[in-house]
């Protein structure tokens, strides 16, 4: 069973799966890891998808590194 990027429980754990989407759940979930300066850049989804990402984690974590 795929996870429900749209209204699932998200967490630094959630895995990243083929079937990931940068939905507004997601959207909600990096701005409260990351604060309320994220935005998504054409950049990190291309990493996300490259699979350098594994888990939620993982994606917030490249975010606060490619802007300190």
């Amino acid at each position: 069973m795929t996870f429900d990027w749209h209204g699932g429980q998200l967490s630094r754990d959630t895995q990243i799966d083929a079937d990931y989407r940068n939905t507004q759940n997601v959207r909600r979930f990096l701005t409260a890891e990351c604060g309320p300066d994220f935005k998504f850049s054409r950049e990190l989804m291309a990493w996300i998808r490259s699979g350098n990402a594994s888990n939620m984690g993982d994606v917030a974590d490249e975010w606060l590194r490619r802007h300190a």
